[in-house]
């Protein structure tokens, strides 16, 4: 088990209703799995993670990664323009 710290930016920030939060994960978890344990915690992203942007220690991330002890993890909502 080892600490990271997520943060919350933009809508996703206030669905979570926090800016950033500490969580304790298993070893060897995926970024998959720490969406399921975000849904479990904080339901009200459930419809958000799917299409949610991650960084883990600044650089982008996908499903399958691992998360490194002691990591920074953000949380971005997909961002569209014209």
């Amino acid at each position: 088990m080892h600490k990271v710290k997520i943060m919350f930016f933009a809508t996703l920030r206030t669905r979570a209703e926090r800016r950033s939060m500490e969580l304790e994960i298993e070893n060897h978890l995926t970024v998959a799995g720490l969406k399921e344990i975000l849904i479990a915690q904080i339901p009200a992203l459930e419809a958000s993670l799917p299409s949610t942007l991650i960084s883990i220690n600044r650089e982008f991330a996908f499903d399958e990664e691992l998360i490194p002890e002691g990591a920074e993890i953000a949380l971005f909502p997909p961002v569209s323009g014209g």
